[in-house]
């Protein structure tokens, strides 16, 4: 029985050290993807006509780092009152900062796109940049603004603001 004892305390002590795994805390960063629901303001000029426009809309995002990801948007809303929608459909890439211990993370993006308003299409680049404030793991508030910029006279702002879903 002694001898069953010590081998049956030797097994356990091999299988307590396999399972242990190393000595160190690893901190690593879970990066999940991300959905935006948000309110936006555009101002700007097309084929030579100024316009401004309030709307909304939805993005989706992924980070494949910390620091880098991509995302996808698409803006809805009307111009100058005068009944004409414009539908902005931007991708980027995005690199960010989070700061963690402050809940922070400002980042830029650049890509592209397609504007379209008042019976008219425009392919469009974009650069810009943000900052997102994180509630709690699962939900954040950002606000950010790009400059998108294209033929035919393309020259607008964006700015939204909204709340940031992490799954």
């Amino acid at each position: 029985m002694n001898k069953a004892l010590t081998l049956l305390t030797i097994i356990l002590a091999t299988a307590a050290t396999s399972f242990a795994g190393t000595a160190y805390s690893s901190k690593k960063v879970i990066v999940a993807p991300q959905e935006d629901a948000f309110v936006a303001g555009a101002a700007g000029k097309f084929n030579n006509t100024s316009y401004t426009g309030m709307g909304g809309g939805l993005g989706l995002s992924y980070f494949f780092t910390r620091y880098f990801g991509i995302g996808v948007d698409n803006t809805l809303g009307g111009l100058n009152g005068n009944g004409h929608t414009y539908d902005n459909a931007q991708g980027n890439l995005i690199a960010r900062l989070p700061i963690e211990s402050l809940h922070l993370a400002p980042y830029v993006l650049a890509g592209g796109g397609a504007t379209w308003g008042a019976n008219q299409a425009q392919g469009n680049g974009n650069v810009g940049g943000g900052l997102e404030y994180r509630l709690n793991r699962a939900i954040g508030l950002f606000v950010d603004s790009r400059y998108i910029y294209g033929n035919h006279g393309l020259n607008e702002s964006l700015s939204r603001a909204g709340l940031r879903f992490i799954f």
